[in-house]
């Protein structure tokens, strides 16, 4: 149940080892694929090949330390530990090897994503992985080695049918039930395995509301943006619950702080994942830099929303220039990337090396509805509350926080006692940071005009939490009163509906890149039970 990329790649095992397989999605056949294939492609792998050639040391122990830093895991917390050790065990020699023997290849510039804080640990190195051609190519060059194996006369498809209940015998699942919708008819399906497939509960805003971490965060913004897909709204998770199965950890959610809304939405809600820029000056609802420890991208996405939603209004701002915009403003995603999507790489390098990447900052100069552009302060300010509707920025502020800020430019890395600007010379340190990072530009220069301020909104993505898993992908039995748990006969979990295994792997936070490849793993070790094996 799922088509996405984890029920892509467990069908694709299946039938390669002589399984017959149904595969079920609710949403139309052109879209089979699901959300990863307009993700930005990022892999996280661990001493890999590509990163022994550029010089990065890794290893299974720091990436260890990495992650449980990172993750925080709750006491008690069992599978999402054990799941998160079996992930960094398996993700390089089955993930990152297993996608190089079937013809995927990676972007030769690693990035390096969730560095932390002073006070908390992210990655130590560089560690994810850009497909080339991004989640696009993921997603389709799956689909065609799916449909083009000698096997797929074993494969079978129903589109536009979503599932609603799970079927059982002998407290055994059988199957699935649920209806058609293309016809409003039902439907009934049994099978010796089924496998839950459908993503988490992060296309729902109001399940996003309601499993809001509100002892982490407070009340939820009255705005939160769907940056997920639609259909991924928790319902297989309901079904999984009223056979006995354990679902934890929901309110653990991987929401982004810079969400801004869609030119053209495909759908309600719908909105882009902006890639916050390092050299912008990150504001609260009233103009005022948000601190003490001033906000910046590439850190720790959780920190960066409890910032926010620590703030009366929970909504944001990024004020910078023209001239920052051409060298880092960025969407996450394949379909603002079209030269990476596209494997252009001779004008991708041109575009980061030279001209910066003009076509996106011209549209969204001219066509984003939470961006607004001034030559002076004046009118940036004016256009800032006109588009917001009140008059909560304050011109005072807005002058005097970019003032202050301008100031530690001119000071240099040397001098700096701006947090931000620290970081930002320490990042440029990295060769693939450097090239897309700006050295010190301030705000208000006369050269890099005009003004550019962007609103931004928490963004719904992924659920860190999900049905509870072992480490073979079997869904567990909520536990009972001495604590003992048992696998549901014949019911698997993968992707993001497992919390990308475990029901929860990640614990609070991601180091990136663990998503697709969580999908990949969790995928692999279920089709890998089922076959009577194991990838350990």
């Amino acid at each position: 149940m799922g088509g996405g990329i984890a029920g892509i790649i467990a069908a694709y095992e299946l039938i390669e080892a002589g399984h017959r397989v149904l595969l079920i999605d609710r949403d139309k056949e052109k879209n089979l694929g699901g959300l990863a294939k307009w993700a930005f492609g990022g892999m996280f792998f661990v001493d890999s090949n590509l990163q022994r050639k550029r010089g990065i040391k890794d290893s299974i122990d720091l990436a260890m330390k990495d992650w449980w830093s990172f993750a925080e895991f709750d006491e008690g917390e069992y599978w999402g530990e054990k799941w998160a050790e079996q992930y960094i065990h398996l993700c390089t020699p089955h993930g990152y090897d297993w996608m190089r023997d079937k013809g995927f290849s990676f972007f030769p510039a690693l990035n390096w994503v969730e560095r932390g804080t002073k006070e908390r640990r992210g990655n130590s190195v560089a560690r994810f992985h850009m497909v080339y051609g991004t989640g696009w190519e993921l997603t389709y060059r799956m689909i065609r080695l799916l449909q083009q194996h000698n096997k797929t006369h074993l494969l079978s498809y129903l589109f536009e049918h979503r599932v609603e209940e799970l079927l059982t015998e002998n407290e055994e699942v059988v199957g699935v039930r649920g209806q058609n919708e293309a016809t409003g008819q039902p439907f009934l399906a049994k099978a010796e395995r089924t496998i839950v497939a459908t993503g988490g509960i992060n296309g729902s805003i109001e399940k996003v509301k309601e499993h809001w971490d509100r002892k982490a965060f407070g009340t939820p913004p009255e705005t939160i943006l769907n940056g997920a897909h639609p259909y991924a709204i928790g319902d297989l998770h309901q079904a999984t619950e009223a056979i006995a199965g354990h679902v934890v950890n929901l309110e653990k959610q991987w929401n982004y702080a810079a969400g801004i809304h869609h030119p053209n939405p495909p759908f309600q809600n719908h909105a882009l994942s902006l890639v916050p820029c390092k050299s912008a000056i990150w504001l609260n609802y009233r103009g005022e830099r948000i601190g003490p420890r001033p906000l910046v991208t590439a850190t720790d996405t959780r920190w960066l929303v409890e910032q926010i939603c620590q703030e009366e209004k929970k909504y944001s701002w990024q004020v910078l220039n023209k001239t920052i915009a051409l060298k880092e403003l960025a969407i996450s995603g394949s379909e603002s990337n079209p030269l990476m999507r596209d494997k252009k790489f001779l004008k991708f390098i041109w575009q980061t090396l030279v001209t910066g990447n003009k076509k996106l900052v011209a549209q969204a100069m001219r066509e984003f509805p939470d961006v607004v552009v001034a030559n002076t302060m004046e009118e940036l300010v004016e256009k800032m509350n006109d588009l917001q509707g009140n008059q909560d920025i304050k011109l005072d502020r807005l002058r005097d926080a970019i003032r202050q800020y301008d100031e530690q430019v001119a000071l240099g890395p040397e001098a700096t006692q701006d947090w931000q600007l620290q970081f930002i010379h320490q990042v440029r340190q990295f060769t693939s940071d450097k090239l897309r990072t700006c050295n010190f530009q301030s705000i208000m220069d006369p050269k890099a005009m005009p003004l550019i301020a962007i609103r931004e909104f928490v963004l719904s993505r992924k659920s860190l939490g999900g049905i509870q898993t072992d480490l073979e992908g079997r869904v567990l039995t909520r536990p009972n009163a001495t604590g003992k748990q048992n696998p549901i006969p014949n019911l698997y979990a993968i992707g993001e509906a497992a919390g990308f295994g475990g029901g929860g792997m990640h614990g609070r936070r991601s180091l990136e890149g663990t998503f697709l490849g969580g999908c990949l793993i969790t995928a692999r070790v279920a089709a890998a039970s089922i076959k009577g094996k194991t990838l350990m």
